[in-house]
């Protein structure tokens, strides 16, 4: 048996780096068939039509933040996807051109849009005056200068190799330790079983009253919940109301989280649960949160002794 996995193609994205560390990981339990697509929301509309069981979507990144355009993709199709897993991917570009092209003669290159915004000083400094061509990802810029529509790509070194192209710089970045967060989305099933360093995600919207985040993102504070980010997006059905997304610190199965998303699904017009899942970045241990939830399974087995007539 194969599982389709779709992600943002070309071969030779960083997209596809993250596949297959996922694929390394055990992260899919058959073997892999790759279906490379155009977008992250191409990636998410395969999972929803049924053509993959999996995709693999970049969501945040050091430099410019969330990719809204996966955030948005989570939610457009409807609640009927989730997240499993997350792995980071270290960020830096080679530039490439076509063996037969000098470097005083590029005068175009081609990068994705996000990527362009992670070198650009690079590019000032280094090809003064290029011209930027936008491409759908990494690896279809270099196949952009593979077949002469651009003088040079930025893209992951193994893209040169591909599309038979010569890399004239190496570990291109403007900021030093960038990290890219991709996530495996599949149809909604049980979540990914708990670590003790784990991420939930969810999306929700509130009445268009004063007050009324604070209130909602109180319930998670009394409860000692930590908010590892927060996000706002313009929904299209309303004006001046948002879709609000938010990772907690914390899985599902731990009760105070439970019960803060209880709490928040009576405050919410709307709410989507979208996954928890195993960190990537380690998290020093909250030793406070960890005794709370040690108490908690105390005050559980002291409620069911209770119940059963034998309660001290």
């Amino acid at each position: 048996m194969q599982t389709t996995v779709a992600y943002l193609g070309p071969e030779g994205t960083f997209t596809e780096t993250a596949l297959l560390a996922f694929t390394e990981a055990g992260a899919f339990s058959h073997e892999v068939r790759p279906l490379p697509v155009n977008s992250p929301a191409e990636a998410l509309d395969a999972v929803r039509a049924g053509e993959a069981e999996y995709a693999v979507v970049a969501i945040e990144n050091s430099v410019d933040g969330a990719v809204t355009g996966t955030y948005d993709a989570l939610v457009d199709g409807g609640h009927d996807v989730q997240i499993f897993y997350e792995h980071e991917v270290d960020i830096a570009f080679s530039v490439m051109t076509r063996p037969d092209t000098a470097p005083e003669k590029i005068r175009t290159l081609t990068t994705h849009p996000i990527a362009y915004q992670q070198i650009r000083h690079w590019l000032k400094d280094n090809l003064p005056g290029v011209e930027f061509v936008a491409a759908s990802s990494n690896a279809a810029a270099a196949r952009m200068v593979a077949e002469g529509k651009a003088d040079a790509a930025a893209a992951p070194a193994r893209a040169a190799d591909i599309y038979g192209l010569t890399e004239i710089a190496r570990g291109v970045a403007d900021e030093r330790g960038a990290r890219t967060r991709f996530v495996v989305v599949g149809k909604r099933a049980q979540p990914t079983p708990r670590t003790g360093n784990d991420t939930t995600l969810v999306v929700f919207t509130l009445n268009n009253e004063p007050g009324t985040l604070g209130a909602a993102l109180q319930d998670f504070s009394l409860r000692g919940i930590n908010l590892s980010r927060i996000a706002s997006r313009p929904t299209v059905s309303e004006p001046g109301s948002y879709l609000f997304y938010v990772d907690f610190v914390g899985h599902i199965d731990d009760q105070p989280l439970a019960e803060a998303l209880r709490a928040l699904w009576l405050r919410s017009q709307d709410i989507a649960f979208l996954g928890s899942w195993p960190s990537a970045r380690p998290r020093d241990t909250d030793s406070e949160f960890a005794a709370t939830l040690q108490r908690l399974d105390q005050a559980n087995a002291w409620v069911e002794q209770a119940r059963r007539g034998g309660a001290d």
